[in-house]
């Protein structure tokens, strides 16, 4: 397939995980990109059904100037992946942070986390699923949950569904992916498993990886993004 040439794009396009918005991806990823010279747009999520279409579409636009890096966190590192694989020569290389499975999703613990999710929206709305949700949960994550699904308003249950269902690449597909690719995970992610980030990167032929904990991610944000784009500029992204 043909691709751009490494570290030709200047942009990078980061998109949110399940039920999440653009301003934690922006907090994970702006500072990391910026000390490389790279800007970071992060689209607001469109929430609902529609809301892989406008990632993808996201991506569509960004890129229509020239190649770009397609990156984000969770659900989002699938969609970028997903765009690259329609995009030959659109992708500069891959940001992917958080992975969460490959093909279908099936039991994929995010997966049956954001199901759950989305039928407790349905049953108890927004403001009872988020006190069941937050319980228990370290408060940087309670404050994360409160602002971005308040923030996806009454298309909260129809987002956390689109991601629970959709499928990410296969494996098979990965493979095709020849652009440089940083691969973020975290080693007690119980809903991201770092297993499946390893089988991102035996898939992936340009891709290294690198690893950080929630702990830190909670107290330092930017410490997932810095891992992402370390992994991307080792993998020849510059």
């Amino acid at each position: 397939m043909n691709v751009a040439e490494p570290g030709s794009a200047e942009v990078a396009v980061l998109l949110p995980g399940t039920g999440s918005d653009e301003v934690f991806v922006r907090s994970v990823f702006e500072v990391p990109f910026a000390a490389v010279c790279v800007r970071a747009v992060t689209p607001k999520p469109v929430p609902g059904p529609g809301l892989a279409q406008a990632c993808l579409d996201a991506l569509d636009e960004a890129a229509a100037d020239g190649p770009v890096i397609a990156g984000g966190v969770s659900f989002g590192a699938h969609v970028a992946a997903e765009w690259a694989l329609t995009r030959p020569g659109r992708c500069a290389g891959l940001v992917l942070a958080l992975p969460g499975w490959h093909g279908e999703p099936g039991d994929a613990p995010g997966a049956v986390s954001a199901r759950a999710a989305a039928d407790l929206v349905r049953s108890l709305g927004v403001d009872g699923a988020l006190a069941v949700a937050t319980d228990g949960t370290p408060p940087w994550l309670a404050t994360e949950l409160s602002r971005s699904w308040r923030g996806h308003g009454d298309g909260l249950a129809g987002s956390l569904a689109v991601a629970a269902e959709r499928p990410a690449p296969t494996l098979e597909a990965l493979a095709e992916l020849d652009v440089p690719t940083g691969i973020a995970a975290c080693t007690d992610d119980p809903v991201h498993p770092k297993e499946i980030a390893d089988a991102w990167l035996e898939a992936l032929p340009r891709a290294t990886m690198c690893t950080t904990r929630l702990d830190i991610v909670g107290a330092d944000p930017e410490a997932l993004g810095r891992a992402a784009v370390l992994a991307w500029l080792r993998a020849g992204g510059r």
